[in-house]
């Protein structure tokens, strides 16, 4: 098979085949589950201490990126992340008229999954913020809006003052968060690629890039939070805008968000994948099929 059939035949059984609103249901879903367990086990390790160190929460958010990728995958392809998606658009020949609609669903699953976080957990974060004298929407409440939206430097590994700030400034912060998605999208395209002759069997991708997506956490979260994904930030940080955390929220204590948690993910995505296909043009076409 050709290159260019391989091409027409992805068009025509690809993600951007599937009907359109089962698809945003997928992306919705399989956002809500990421966001669900993901921010759900960052609201349990801030206001309750359950987890003890960043790799157990970045465990938590790999089993929840797998079980996200699982429940979409038939339906729309489990993109379950914007920058993926346009990643998708821009090399994978995902069909341009459905970014948006994409979009549209992640950022909703976030959010749903946001506000069922808050009605389990709004007793222990009220009780959070009164044990830091935290004023909520006031200076220093980042270390409770942590919980849904993202901050630099990290808030619990740093602190929230102007000392703190000098630690990751907004140019680190984007290219922390460029970097860390541009390894994510690498990834996701090695590990689905028909022309990688390694990739894992399709039913083991999803625990893969789980996997994968821990480690980048590791690595980025303590500067940024690691969001990797910009329904993952926007989502919850709208809820939390709603929720009284206002301009602590959106725009955030030192500006900023839309650059590092949305533009970056996004730009990062396209080039990590960009810089995979480049590098399986070289290899010969693959016929494995997925066991």
């Amino acid at each position: 098979m050709t290159e260019r059939t391989t091409e027409e035949a992805k068009a025509t059984s690809g993600p951007g085949s599937l009907p359109l609103p089962g698809a945003l249901a997928g992306e919705f879903f399989g956002t809500f589950i990421l966001v669900f367990f993901g921010v759900g086990a960052v609201n349990a390790a801030v206001v309750t201490g359950a987890q003890a160190g960043l790799w157990q929460v970045a465990v938590v958010w790999a089993v929840g990126v797998s079980l996200g990728i699982y429940t979409a995958a038939a339906m729309s392809g489990a993109h379950i992340n914007p920058a993926i998606t346009a990643a998708a658009a821009v090399w994978d020949g995902f069909p341009w008229r459905r970014v948006v609609p994409y979009w549209v669903a992640q950022t909703l699953g976030a959010a749903a999954a946001s506000i069922v976080l808050y009605g389990m957990f709004f007793e222990a974060i009220i009780e959070f913020e009164r044990q830091h004298g935290l004023l909520r929407g006031g200076p220093g409440s980042e270390l409770s809006a942590m919980v849904f939206g993202e901050y630099f430097p990290n808030p619990a590994v740093f602190g929230t003052d102007e000392q703190a700030w000098r630690v990751v400034g907004p140019v680190s912060a984007f290219m922390a968060e460029l970097i860390g998605t541009a390894m994510l999208a690498f990834l996701v395209f090695a590990v689905t690629s028909p022309r990688n002759p390694g990739r894992p069997p399709s039913a083991a991708a999803a625990v893969v890039i789980g996997v994968g997506v821990a480690a980048i956490i590791s690595v980025v979260a303590p500067l940024t939070q690691a969001a990797l994904n910009p329904a993952r930030d926007f989502g919850p940080r709208a809820v939390s805008w709603f929720l009284g955390w206002g301009d602590i929220a959106i725009p955030g204590p030192r500006g900023g968000f839309f650059t590092v948690y949305i533009l970056a993910p996004i730009a990062g995505a396209i080039i990590g994948a960009g810089v995979y296909k480049a590098l399986s043009s070289m290899l010969p076409a693959n016929s494995k099929s997925d066991d």
